[in-house]
């Protein structure tokens, strides 16, 4: 991966794009082999005449998602609930199959009482 090109981005230029057509997500950061992208090129830098690599949808199909890591969730709704708003998919992802398996381990635990 080229970090000189990416050290040199604006965090804003980090943001991935997500295709609204296909959903395929454009990330500065892998860049798009398909189409001789290479790692750090902003969206925003991409040619007009580049496509979505998956169904050829043109620039303007796609939606800025935000970095990688970004809270999911509308940004007004992020200061509400138990403090899992402001988590990452990833961190929820760990939450609640941690929990189920937490639960799963007491459920068979209980065929050891007598």
């Amino acid at each position: 991966m080229n970090t000189e090109a990416l050290d040199s981005l604006d965090p804003k230029d980090l943001d991935r794009h997500e295709c609204k057509a296909c959903g395929y997500v454009y990330e500065p950061a892998k860049g798009d082999d398909s189409n001789n992208i290479p790692p750090g090129v902003a969206f925003a830098q991409l040619p007009e005449t580049w496509r979505c690599p998956v169904c050829g949808a043109r620039k303007s199909a796609f939606a800025n998602i935000g970095p990688v890591g970004n809270p999911s969730g509308f940004k007004e709704n992020l200061g509400y609930g138990l403090g899992v708003n402001t988590l990452t998919p990833g961190q929820k992802n760990i939450l609640i199959f941690g929990a189920l398996a937490l639960g799963f381990l007491f459920f068979m635990s209980l065929y050891g009482l007598k």
